[in-house]
């Protein structure tokens, strides 16, 4: 099972930006994604999470600001940024729970970073 993210670059103070990712390979099902962001010097934060059946959650930073969303018949998540600050820069990364069959536990994964730039 593999994460592809994509999206991500620079953009300035107040623009947006999406981000996507998508999983492949041999699996049950995908569950609960969610993209994470870790600035130079900082711990990888949960930037926002969706379940299966479209709950969300977000950082208390983000309210208001990222949507996130995802198509269950691409396996995808996005992550809709919008209103971005400097301090939104980081690298961001998408991760994912899955099983291999019904009844099994959650495993789960990382995609590769994809970095953001907001300029002030």
């Amino acid at each position: 099972v593999q994460l592809q993210a994509s999206g991500g670059g620079l953009v300035q103070a107040g623009g947006s930006l999406r981000l996507s990712c998508a999983a492949s390979g041999r699996f049950y099902s995908i569950n609960t994604m969610g993209w994470y962001r870790q600035a130079p010097g900082k711990q990888r934060e949960l930037v926002a999470s969706i379940s299966t059946y479209g709950s969300t959650d977000y950082a208390g930073s983000v309210k208001g600001r990222f949507t996130i969303s995802r198509d269950n018949a691409k396996n995808t998540v996005y992550l809709q940024m919008n209103s971005l600050k400097p301090e939104d820069t980081a690298v961001y990364y998408c991760h994912a729970y899955w099983s291999a069959g019904s009844g099994t536990s959650n495993r789960d994964i990382w995609g590769q970073g994809t970095q953001v730039t907001v300029s002030s």
